[in-house]
């Protein structure tokens, strides 16, 4: 081989090599750092909206043959109207939503939340930063659903459940029938939705033990110690109550003493 084509070859391997580092050894778009599956927030919601507002059998055997445990969860915890083995829980299922008001809030839920790449995306960074910071971290599964204004957040086995309904915006018309103070009402739009998913699921890993027999300053201080984990994993003060301040100036105090260490503290005599 001659010297112009041996310069040649080498060039175009170069090339390809550059090509293979910035293209194939980079992430792959469905992959994390640790190689799992990305989180992605699935659309439970959809298929539990068609039922309500068409009753479509079929979207009814979709969401009791791929999302059981959630469908279960919301007939029997959130909605509390019955049991999912009841010979007549569909159609009592079906009669629930068709209600005007939750047949209203079924549409905006639709037109609201047509799109939520930005929660996933914030899943994404708020979970993989808690795998570095504790390691073996167990990261759940989210999905979406429409609770009928009952719980916000519902916690399952290492999964988490958004009920966009209790998202629609301060604001929202319908909101104002149920009587939610002003404080409550601040917390009911999009943004609070990953910072409410960080506590609810942190809390659910880290209770705090005996919460009945504890002074309530242990069970504020419980509390404000997640919020202060959320704020960190979040890069920004989304909770801002005094017992998260004192959590902060612990931390300050104390710069190696580590949020999975923290997480696990359970004894707040020092804070």
């Amino acid at each position: 081989m001659n010297k112009s084509k041996l310069v040649c070859t080498y060039t175009i391997l170069f090339a390809m090599l550059c090509w293979l580092y910035g293209c194939e050894w980079k992430l792959r778009p469905s992959e994390e750092e640790d190689g799992r599956a990305p989180i992605e927030v699935q659309r439970y919601d959809r298929l539990q909206s068609l039922y309500m507002q068409t009753g479509d059998f079929s979207a009814l055997q979709q969401m009791n043959t791929n999302y059981p445990m959630e469908t279960r969860t919301l007939i029997e915890k959130v909605l509390q109207i019955g049991s999912v083995d009841d010979p007549d829980i569909n159609d009592r299922f079906l009669r629930f939503y068709q209600d005007t008001t939750l047949q209203t809030v079924i549409s905006d839920v639709a037109a609201m939340y047509a799109k939520v790449d930005d929660l996933d995306k914030d899943l994404n960074m708020v979970f993989s930063r808690l795998e570095k910071a504790v390691p073996g971290f167990p990261v759940p599964t989210v999905y979406a659903q429409i609770g009928a204004f009952a719980q916000s957040i519902v916690i399952g086995n290492q999964s988490i459940g958004i009920s966009l309904d209790k998202y629609l915006g301060s604001d929202y018309p319908l909101y104002q029938r149920y009587g939610y103070s002003q404080q409550q009402l601040q917390m009911m739009s999009r943004e609070y939705i990953v910072p409410d998913c960080i506590t609810f699921y942190l809390l659910s890993l880290y209770p705090l033990r005996d919460f009945e027999s504890r002074p309530q300053v242990d069970r504020d201080l419980h509390m404000g110690k997640v919020m202060w984990v959320a704020n960190k994993l979040l890069s920004k003060q989304v909770f801002k109550t005094p017992y998260v301040k004192r959590v902060d100036r612990f931390m300050r105090r104390h710069p190696t003493f580590g949020m999975e260490r923290l997480l696990k503290l359970d004894d707040y005599k020092g804070l």
